[in-house]
């Protein structure tokens, strides 16, 4: 190597830190830029040179022109000769739940029917296979040469992935042509390497490096003026400098000054047309081979090369030999003899590429796919071929493609799937076969391309197809992109239509517990209450036979809940849903109903239980690798569960996890929603609401507030974040929007969307009757519901804006209800509130200890203030204890045996049982699912 010492100083540098001892060894980033020739690959060979001698594992990987729309092309050159020779057994053992998620991307094993993981997910599931590798085979150096030229699945994993090596035992080393670098893998131009440096650019050789090349190759006796022609006609580039010298020495050129104009065109015949016509000189059956090699990429094997280009055995050998001789073909390595043919350079490959005609390009990609096919090599390794012909009108084609496009689906590569099944409609399909291929193809576009999703599927509906389940398939995923896209209403009328006109009872059936669940999700749906008694009737006669049934129950459940209806009749109808399991991650269906039979029971007071069901439901979709937006939900709304249990500190753990989960999907999507209003309301409770007014204007949380049901409903938190500010105006008018937008459909419980109270606090100062009134309404609604923390949460906002006579009997009834709930943050509030309206310090003390097992810091420091102003010292802070003490299970088997009913109103209220107050908090449950509760403890414990 000439005039690269520079970069194998800084070579050497990374690879004595990556292999040092003492606390300053570890990983780096480098990244070598530069036009092609100038010595990138080269560099990088001596790299690896350099690695092996220091005992490193090396893993290395190469771009290909032709390769590029092959997905995880990349990722399987680095990872898969690291597991080779492994049995699935031991694979399955080594990859343990990730197996299934990335095996098929890196070939590994085929890919599984059903459920395929999200991108998000199979590249959180690459990261734990190579840094698994990268721990286990320490130090290790990761070489990617022609990154420009990496398949986007494997580019853009590795460019996420690339700041994680100076964490690691990994020198991560790129090499690119920085104006061919995609838009997707633009974080390679900014990556940070060693020390702060970016990445390092190759300079062309300067006139005295290109002289040294020259004499090394046809001795010291070239004169001046033949190696400074060199220089000029190759401009310093390494590869043309090389091929060059080669060629001087292969026709015996005198290296004199007489001889130096022959130089230009021994260098024009190393590229462009200059190389066509020395390729031309070597005969027709060589010509031929080496097209069929520029079709087939890298790694090219002799014998398809050889069927490709319509040659026999000996033929092929014998181009091969002609081709190396011509320094056109790598010569063949000992230990690379089952490597498959390789070009010298890419700019030789990219050269004899262009230069094949244009009709016969298209030609011999066509005959590598069947010979790829034919080979064994499937039909995604056929596709890449397929994607450069023209259409035809061939059903293998479209077979092939459509074969490919599934493989890809399932492996996780949706922009592969989608780009060939966009080719196999272009073929076009058989009159019959036309829909199922648009309908596949939205479903391919389903993440990337919402929009065409749309087109794709009202497409495919209209091609007439005598298939009724593929039409109920299309217009289920038709309505799904329509409500992902906010676009609810849309979803629901697509559905109208074509209920009517499905002749089978069970797939209208089918399409109407669609329809009921995205109205249910219509914040803006006009007809509510009439669909709501629609819903009633139809599930009420229905048995829970099939998933189906059981689809329209849960969403009967969750109906009642919303409306307010007893918790008895919520609790029934969750309960005839989840006597058998219910999959999260169903093949053909959302996740949406299994969520909202979760939740009914949070907003009932059985929190513990939506845990155990969030829990399963979170470990399906780790299990299928959806880290997207599937899990952000999950972690979100396990956040709000222990809000509501009063575990604040643990919920906004989750919330802020859900949050950077949501970044990832995007900005005002469903679930970015969701994780902002969860984490702000979390942090109001935690009494830090300029942190929350912080986020919410970082993240542009206000008007215009979504169209599709959040909950906590975005408005009201929002409402609730200006009241927190003392902006009351504003509040009012956003909580009286709230009241136009969910009273005319019927939600009426306080449990779920308490805006009344929040309404009731704005006005109390400026209009205290009316705030009276809005407060009254909310217990009423509230004791018809009968969760004890919506009753108590209301009893106690009521106590704010009633007459001062009033207060201390609404608030002793409200610490009543709530210290036999698993609201425990409400209940700190509750006893804060009374202890200070009665001026009880024992009540204070214990609200300061609530409010601090809750994590509610806020609202410890104020009810300790007010300690301190009645003269009493606070309580010392003991150590939170989360399991349950003897005390409290003894207090919960008691309650359990006794049946207690909750104390009627005209009775004298008794004193909370605090040891059976805990145990509620604890277990997350009411009294009365104590029962449920501690079977399903005594099941844990054992």
């Amino acid at each position: 190597m000439v005039e690269r010492d520079a970069e194998l100083a800084i070579v050497d540098e990374a690879l004595d830190q990556l292999t040092g001892p003492g606390p300053d060894a570890g990983g780096a980033l480098l990244a070598f830029s530069g036009p092609a020739g100038l010595g990138k690959t080269t560099l990088l060979a001596e790299l690896r040179r350099r690695a092996h001698a220091r005992n490193c594992a090396v893993l290395a990987a190469r771009g290909g022109e032709q390769e590029q729309s092959q997905p995880f092309h990349v990722a399987r050159q680095l990872i898969q000769p690291q597991l080779a020779g492994t049995s699935e057994q031991e694979l399955r053992a080594a990859l343990g739940s990730w197996y299934s998620i990335v095996g098929p991307a890196l070939g590994l094993c085929a890919p599984e029917q059903g459920v395929p993981p999200d991108p998000q997910g199979l590249r959180d599931g690459l990261d734990w296979v190579l840094t698994h590798l990268v721990v286990k085979r320490a130090p290790v150096v990761l070489v990617l040469d022609d990154a420009h030229w990496a398949d986007p699945e494997s580019l853009g994993w590795l460019a996420a992935f690339a700041p994680r090596a100076e964490h690691l035992p990994l020198l991560l080393v790129v090499a690119y042509r920085p104006d061919e670098l995609p838009a997707h893998a633009d974080a390679f131009r900014t990556l940070p390497g060693r020390a702060g440096q970016r990445p390092l650019p190759l300079a062309p050789l300067t006139p005295a490096a290109v002289a040294t090349l020259v004499r090394e190759a046809v001795g010291d006796h070239a004169d001046d003026a033949f190696c400074q022609e060199a220089w000029a006609v190759t401009t310093g580039n390494p590869f043309e400098a090389v091929e060059l010298t080669a060629k001087v020495r292969g026709k015996g050129l005198p290296p004199v000054e007489a001889n130096a104009p022959q130089l230009r065109d021994l260098a024009a015949a190393q590229r462009g047309s200059g190389l066509v016509t020395r390729l031309e000189r070597l005969g027709p059956s060589t010509v031929r081979f080496a097209w069929a090699c520029a079709v087939l990429g890298t790694a090219i094997p002799q014998d398809l090369a050889a069927r490709v280009a319509a040659l026999g055995a000996e033929e092929a050998a014998d181009a091969t030999r002609r081709l190396r001789d011509a320094r056109i073909l790598s010569a063949a390595a000992a230990e690379e003899s089952d490597a498959g043919l390789e070009f010298v350079h890419p700019l030789i490959a990219t050269a004899i590429y262009r230069a094949i005609p244009d009709a016969l390009r298209v030609a011999l990609h066509g005959k590598a796919a069947a010979a790829v096919v034919d080979a064994g090599l499937g039909s995604s390794a056929a596709a890449r071929h397929l994607l450069e012909t023209h259409p035809e009108n061939d059903p293998w084609v479209v077979r092939t493609l459509r074969e490919a496009a599934g493989e890809n689906l399932r492996a996780g590569a949706p922009e592969a799937a989608r780009r060939q099944l966009a080719r196999a409609l272009l073929e076009p399909p058989d009159f019959d076969e036309r829909a199922a291929v648009l309908y596949e193809l939205g479903c391919a576009s389903l993440l990337t391309e919402p929009a065409n999703t749309v087109n794709h599927l009202r497409a495919a509906l209209a091609e007439p197809s005598d298939d009724p389940a593929l039409r109920q398939g299309i217009v289920i995923r038709l309505a799904q992109v329509l409500a992902h896209s906010d676009r609810l209403a849309e979803a629901s009328e697509s559905l109208a239509r074509e209920i009517p006109n499905t002749q089978d009872v069970r797939g209208r059936l089918r399409l109407q517990s669609e329809q009921f669940m995205w109205d249910a999700f219509n914040a803006a749906e006009t007809d509510s209450p009439v669909r709501s008694r629609r819903l009633a009737r139809l599930a009420d006669r229905l048995t829970g036979r099939d998933l189906t049934e059981r689809y329209i129950i849960g969403l009967r459940a969750w109906d009642a809940c919303l409306r307010g209806e007893p918790v008895d009749v919520v609790l029934h109808h969750a309960g005839r849903v989840l006597e058998q399991h219910f999959s999260w991650a169903h093949e053909d269906r959302g996740f949406e109903v299994p969520v909202l039979a979760a939740m009914v029971h949070m907003y009932a007071d059985r929190p513990g239980r939506a845990e155990e069901l969030f829990e399963v439901g979170t470990a399906e979709f780790e299990r299928h690798g959806w880290r997207g937006a599937h899990l952000s939900f999950a972690y979100s709304l396990r956040a709000y569960i222990r809000y509501r249990r009063g575990r604040l500190a643990e919920a906004e753990e989750l919330a802020r996890a859900g949050l950077r989960l949501a970044e990832r999907v995007g900005r005002r999507t469903p679930v970015h929603w969701y994780a902002i209003a969860i984490l702000l309301t979390t942090l109001l409770a935690r009494g830090r609401a300029d942190e929350a007014w912080e986020l919410a204007q970082e993240h542009e949380y206000g008007s215009p507030f979504p169209a599709a049901v959040v909950f906590p409903d975005s408005q009201t938190v929002y409402a609730e974040l200006l009241l927190s500010r003392g902006e009351l105006r504003a509040a009012v008018a956003e909580l009286e929007a709230v009241d136009r937008r969910l009273t005319p459909r019927g939600i009426q419980n306080p449990a779920w969307c308490p805006w009344q109270l929040h309404l009731a606090r704005a006005l109390a100062a400026d209009d205290p009757q009316r705030a009276r009134a809005l407060a009254d309404d909310a217990v009423r609604r509230a004791r018809a519901f009968g969760a004890a923390s919506g009753i108590g949460q209301a009893l106690r906002v009521t106590a704010q804006v009633a007459a001062p006579e009033e207060r201390a009997g609404l608030l002793q009834e409200a610490v009543t209800l709530l210290s036999a709930s698993p609201a425990g943050y409400e209940l700190a509030c509750a006893l804060a509130a009374l202890g200070a309206e009665l001026g009880d310090a024992d009540l204070l003390m214990q609200a300061v200890v609530t409010a601090r097992e809750c994590g509610a810091d806020g609202l410890a420091a104020d009810t300790t203030a007010t300690l301190l102003r009645l003269g009493a010292a606070p309580p010392n802070a003991p150590a939170r204890e989360d399991a349950l003490t003897e005390a409290e299970l003894r207090a919960a088997d008691q309650a359990v045996r006794s049946e207690k009913e909750p104390v009627p109103e005209a009775v004298v209220l008794p004193a909370p049982d605090w040891a059976l107050s805990a145990a509620c908090r604890k277990l997350g449950t009411d009294r009365p699912g104590l029962r449920a509760a501690l079977e399903a403890f005594a099941r844990s414990s054992t």
